[in-house]
């Protein structure tokens, strides 16, 4: 994986912000990843190519991608498409609603999910790791399949519910592999090695690492 080519792919599509945001942890941040900014075909069909290397590397049984609602979804549906069409692999794809529907095919999910199959969740990005715990909880009340993991885009490298590095607490906690295309380290080194982005901006990335390490 070319992480350089990542990265500029994040900051040519703008999906990379700086200022101040608040995450959905509650957590204050001068750097936001907008994936809202994936607004077309040309940029959802790159970020599949991304996101399905990653899975094709690192979870060659997968037999099902869950994309939790809402991010999730355009994200398992590009990458199950480009599993097919660069690796030949034909995965189902699955996801839930935020609320339970209660006519026509009715429940929360969307998609056939069976005991046997063998999930890994997609999603943007992970901060305290609790939309994959959600998404956990999600599947094993429906059809309770063997979960192998999670890919993200970015780990931020926050601390989780639980005061460890969130990734560290997922793995630890269920027994699943996380990877993720980049990391924020990834991220902090590359706009220190190009000049077009002002010092203040990165050294406000790395105060904000450290304190939430």
């Amino acid at each position: 994986m070319d992480r350089s080519r990542f990265i500029e792919f994040l900051i040519d599509s703008e999906v990379i912000r700086f200022g101040e945001f608040v995450t959905k942890s509650g957590r204050k941040t001068p750097y936001f990843i907008d994936f809202g900014r994936y607004s077309d075909g040309e940029k959802l069909s790159t970020l599949g190519k991304f996101y399905a290397e990653v899975v094709n590397e690192n979870f060659p049984e997968v037999t099902l991608l869950f994309g939790p609602a809402y991010k999730g979804i355009s994200l398992s549906i590009v990458t199950a498409t480009k599993l097919y069409e660069n690796y030949g692999k034909n995965v189902k794809v699955c996801y839930n609603r935020k609320e339970i529907k209660d006519h026509g095919e009715g429940g929360i999910i969307i998609g056939n999910i069976s005991q046997e199959d063998k999930v890994v969740i997609v999603e943007d990005v992970i901060t305290s790791g609790g939309s994959i715990r959600e998404s956990i909880e999600i599947l094993k009340s429906n059809g309770n399949p063997k979960v192998l993991g999670a890919v993200v885009s970015v780990n931020r490298m926050e601390k989780g519910e639980k005061e460890k590095p969130a990734v560290e607490e997922i793995e630890s906690e269920f027994g699943i592999k996380v990877v993720s295309i980049v990391n924020v380290y990834h991220i902090i080194e590359f706009l220190r090695e190009n000049r077009r982005f002002p010092k203040d901006m990165v050294r406000a990335m790395e105060r904000h690492v450290l304190a939430n390490l």
